[in-house]
This record gives structure tokens, C-alpha cells and sequence, in this order.
């Protein structure tokens, strides 16, 4: 098997010498083992098979990782895999700290890596849950009630604003600060638009 084309991008972007610039380097290395495409994805270095998104690697402030877009479906018998995020569905990531640490798990890695290739290459899915499985906040089922063009315009949202929608109003901890970012966004979905757009 030959080595994947390493992208030029991704060369820039490690040229720089960020704070983790090293251990994404040596990341990078045990990716480029395998057979994937090397990409460069939302600044960073991302890795696909079959033209699909399995592999990113990425900073964060005191940790940077080797996330897997569909680590959910890993076998994990260390408990290396975190999710990152209480409604992150498919994604799970190993926070690296030190290049020592790439170093004593390099095999584990390889492991994680190797399943995630074939779990591509064999096309298994992860079931997501549906916009119909969330809760709708009551404050905004009383919106609803009051204003049905609010409902109907809520309703034609694409099934990922809706999503963020419930997910941005529910993570409010008072009834009246779900009522407020409501009627901050009355506008973006009366004009179909998601709450960040």
C-alpha cells in the first residue's frame, strides 16, 4: 500500500507552530498510516475514506484531539473516547495533552483509527435521533398557541434549525429567559432562517 498524498495545506497550517502543532503533527502521522485522503476542513486537518469525513483533528485551549465523526460506533475498551458535548449524537474524541501521551497509547489509536476506516468502508450508519424526538420547551408550545404563523414558519424550518431552535431555547435554565431568546428569534423564523444565520 503507498503512503496517502499529504496535503498541502495541512503542511501550512502545522507550519505555523500553534500550541499544539506538535501533537497534531504526531497525530497526523498515525492517520497517515492508513489508506484515507488527507483534507483540510474548517482550518483543520480533516481524513476521509470513500470521500466521507471520518478523521479531524483539532485544537482546543487545554487539549487538542483526534476526533472521530462516527466514534459513537467504536469499540472502546479503554474508555479512551469522550463526548464532547451533551447533544453530540455520533461524534466522540480523545483529548491529547502531551506527546507522551500519543506515545503510550499509539497502538490504542491505531486501533480507533483502523476501526473507523472499515466501519466507512463497510457503510455503517449511526441512528441519529429526529427532530420529532426532542422536547419542545412549553414556552414555546405557548408561543405557538398564541401565534399559529409562528408554528406554521417553525414547522418549514429545515429538521437541523429546528434542532438548534429546541436545543438553544431548552438550554435556558428559566422560563423567562426561554420566553426572551423566543422572541428574540421570532424574526429568523418567520424568515426561515436558523438562529445563527
Amino acid at each position: 500500500m503507498s503512503k496517502p498524498e499529504r496535503n498541502p495545506k495541512v503542511d501550512a497550517y502545522l507550519d505555523k507552530k500553534s500550541k499544539w502543532s506538535q501533537e497534531i503533527s504526531a497525530l497526523r502521522e498515525l492517520v497517515l498510516e492508513f489508506d484515507v485522503q488527507e483534507d483540510f476542513k474548517w482550518y483543520q486537518p480533516c481524513y476521509k475514506v470513500n470521500g466521507k469525513n471520518i478523521i479531524i483533528l483539532g485544537p482546543f485551549k487545554d487539549f487538542c484531539v483526534l476526533s472521530f465523526f462516527k466514534g459513537v460506533l467504536l469499540e472502546d475498551p479503554k474508555n479512551l473516547l469522550e463526548q464532547m458535548g451533551e447533544n453530540s449524537q455520533s461524534s466522540r474524541v480523545v483529548k491529547i495533552t502531551s506527546l507522551d501521551q500519543i506515545a503510550s497509547h499509539k497502538n490504542d489509536y491505531r486501533d480507533l483509527i483502523k476501526q473507523a476506516i472499515n466501519n466507512e468502508k463497510e457503510g455503517k450508519k449511526v441512528a441519529m435521533k429526529t427532530t420529532s424526538e426532542y422536547e419542545v420547551p412549553e414556552e414555546l408550545k405557548l408561543m405557538f398557541n398564541e401565534n399559529p404563523d409562528l408554528k406554521t414558519a417553525f414547522e418549514k424550518l429545515t429538521p437541523g434549525r429546528q434542532r438548534g431552535y429546541l436545543l438553544h431555547i431548552s438550554a435556558a435554565k428559566q422560563s423567562k429567559t426561554r420566553f426572551a431568546r423566543i422572541e428574540k428569534f421570532i424574526p429568523n423564523i418567520m424568515q426561515g432562517k436558523g438562529f445563527q444565520e
